[in-house]
């Protein structure tokens, strides 16, 4: 596994960022089938924002080894990180893209994966001259139709400018945590805000705390964050991260 990207999104770009990269690929690109990364933003690795010029690199890296590049757009797809997809900031178009969350505004489960024609043509040169595997709900006709209607509000509801609202009052308000003694660093991009403390939570506690302050927050290891959805307004917002103010001086939030 290579390192995790070190240079954050908005600093100076190093391009010996992708050595350790380089060289994985040279070595081993003969075992490889395909790349997958989070574009962007790492989810679960701990909502890291890094430097668009190492997607790009990978891009390339995968091009030059002829590996397939799948990209997980499921936390930020559709308009998240300020673009639509967070592949473009690197200016790059993946091989297989995978989809979900925002695809249906969360009140029905769906996922998607796109691919390019070559892909789709590949697989799909069987006897049956189709795709002939899926789940027993591929295809679901209600939350696809839940789908086409949240694209639509998407659109509808000029995504662009709600994002640059959230991005515009968490940067006002979240990044000012980033002098709280017990925060290690606050980040934002788009409509996702990051609160990286030096200590772990207490997640049974601080999930408690935050019921009762009236929010739905769900941190993990050192993290706090929140992705909120795009029609939130100035009132809730500010309720949001007071509420996160408020439990960093909690002791008995952490461990």
């Amino acid at each position: 596994m290579p390192q995790r990207p070190t240079i954050k999104f908005g600093e100076q770009w190093d391009k010996k960022e992708i050595n350790e990269l380089k060289a994985l690929f040279e070595k081993h690109h003969h075992e490889l089938a395909a790349f997958i990364v989070e574009p962007i933003v790492q989810g679960t690795g701990g909502m890291r924002f890094y430097h668009p010029e190492y997607l790009k690199a990978c891009r390339n890296l995968c091009d030059q080894y002829k590996v397939l590049l799948i990209v997980d757009e499921i936390a930020t797809g559709f308009g998240r990180t300020g673009k639509l997809f967070a592949c473009e900031w690197a200016e790059i178009s993946p091989d297989i893209m995978c989809l979900g969350k925002t695809l249906t505004g969360g009140y029905i489960t769906l996922a998607a994966t796109l691919c390019t024609s070559k892909i789709a043509q590949t697989i799909s040169q069987s006897e049956a001259a189709c795709f002939m595997h899926g789940p027993t709900f591929m295809g679901n006709a209600l939350a696809c139709a839940v789908a086409n209607a949240s694209i639509d509000l998407l659109f509808e509801n000029n995504w662009q400018q709600q994002v640059a609202f959230i991005e515009q009052r968490l940067q006002g308000s979240l990044l000012s945590l980033n002098n709280h003694p017990r925060v290690k660093d606050a980040r934002v991009l788009g409509s996702i805000g990051a609160v990286e403390c030096l200590q772990a939570v207490n997640i049974a506690v601080i999930q408690k705390r935050f019921v009762e302050l009236g929010v739905w927050i769900r941190p993990f290891g050192k993290l706090i964050y929140i992705i909120p959805p795009l029609i939130i307004n100035k009132k809730q917002l500010k309720h949001l991260i007071t509420a996160i103010s408020t439990v960093l001086n909690e002791d008995n939030c952490f461990v």
